[in-house]
This record gives C-alpha cells, sequence and structure tokens, in this order.
C-alpha cells in the first residue's frame, strides 16, 4: 500500500528537518543526461524529496548500461527518458517529475531548462559536458550548474572532490581519469561522483554553500 503524500512528507520532514524539507519541495532541478551518473543523480534527488524533477536524455537502454546505471533488464530498449520517469515514480510517487526525450543543442537549452532553479550536467561526452556548461555559465548565470569531470577506473575513491569553482558553478570529479586510460567506468566509482553532484545540488538547495 503506497503511503499518502502527508505520510510520505512526514517521513522526510523527520529525517531532514521541517526547514531543510521545504526548500527541498520547493526547488526544481534538472538532470541533463540519464546515463551512469545522471539516474543516480535522479533517484538520489528523489528519495530527498525534491519537489521538481526535470529529466532529459534521447538515448535508449542498453544492456552494456546496466552494470552502472538505474535501470533493469526489463526496460531494455525503452528511452531513458520514460524508463526512469517509470523508476522514480516508484521511489517518490508525489514528485512533479518532467521527462523529456530530447537532445540539448545551443540552440534549445534556453527554451528547456528555463523553468529549472539547479542544472546538473551528466553527460557521457566531453563535448557535450562543456557546451551545456558554457552555455550556462554565458547565457544563465542566474541558475546553478553541477557538473562532473573524471569518474572512470580503479584509482582511489577518495580523489573525487567537489569543488566550487565559481559563485554558481560546481564540480564534481577527479578531473583526470578518463574511459580512454583504460579501465573504463566502473559501478562504484561512478556511484560516487553522482552522489558527489547530488549533495551538492542538496547543499545549494539548503543554502550551504562551499568557500571558492
Amino acid at each position: 500500500m503506497i503511503p499518502t503524500r502527508e505520510e510520505m512528507y512526514a517521513a522526510l520532514e523527520e529525517r531532514h528537518g521541517i526547514e531543510l524539507q521545504q526548500k527541498l519541495n520547493a526547488a526544481s532541478v534538472a538532470v541533463c543526461g540519464l546515463g551512469g551518473l545522471g539516474s543516480n543523480i535522479a533517484v538520489a534527488l528523489a528519495r530527498a524529496g525534491v519537489g521538481k524533477l526535470h529529466i532529459i536524455d534521447f538515448d535508449k537502454v542498453d544492456i552494456s548500461n546496466l552494470n552502472r546505471q538505474q535501470y533493469f533488464p526489463e526496460q531494455l530498449g525503452q528511452f531513458k527518458s520514460d524508463a526512469m520517469f517509470d523508476t522514480l515514480k516508484r521511489i517518490a510517487p508525489y514528485c512533479d517529475i518532467t521527462s523529456e526525450c530530447v537532445k540539448l543543442t545551443e540552440e534549445n537549452i534556453s527554451q528547456i531548462l528555463a523553468n529549472d532553479d539547479i542544472i546538473v550536467e551528466a553527460f557521457d561526452k566531453s563535448d557535450q559536458k562543456a557546451m551545456l556548461v558554457n552555455y550556462v555559465l554565458e547565457n544563465m548565470s542566474q541558475k546553478y550548474i553541477v557538473a562532473a569531470s573524471g569518474m572512470a577506473g580503479l584509482v582511489p575513491s577518495n580523489l573525487i572532490t567537489t569543488k566550487r569553482v565559481t559563485k554558481r558553478f560546481y564540480l564534481c570529479g577527479d578531473g583526470v581519469s578518463d574511459i580512454a586510460d583504460g579501465m573504463g567506468l566502473v559501478s562504484s566509482r561512478v556511484l560516487i561522483c553522482a552522489g558527489h553532484q547530488a549533495h551538492a545540488v542538496i547543499r545549494i538547495i539548503a543554502e550551504q554553500y562551499d568557500i571558492n
């Protein structure tokens, strides 16, 4: 039996405190890319009680995704935006979730992300990462952006950090490791970087800002 909205939020308020949970309820966060980073970030934010989640991806769930992404074998072949919507609704049935199957470009970013307070960059490819981060910094300077760089391989997890690059730009990862260096993406290390990004978002919502 699914708990009522009131029961769900009462449990979150007991865990987080009323003031923080009210801030989380009022926040709108866009997760751009729903792969190893984005799917884990979206799950963490839904569990935290973020009120509005905007999830964006144009890819489909592939068997190669199952080692590190929050999908299930029965979701193979589905668009990630649809599969993640279903998963998040099971986790947080009262969360206001907008799902879009679209590729973000410089031509559509402003329109698609117009109503989101915080933008999370969770792309796989470096050129897409740079495109989104640079566009937001140059054209949407009133928004926060939380990005990632470096989470591949088996090097120690404590090398992954969160850095406040500018007032509204946070960067998570080790800044070094890359898929091309050998091992590639391992679920545990990707999850750790995703956790850094999700926690940076929650700290921003809580107005607990890191020092530059």
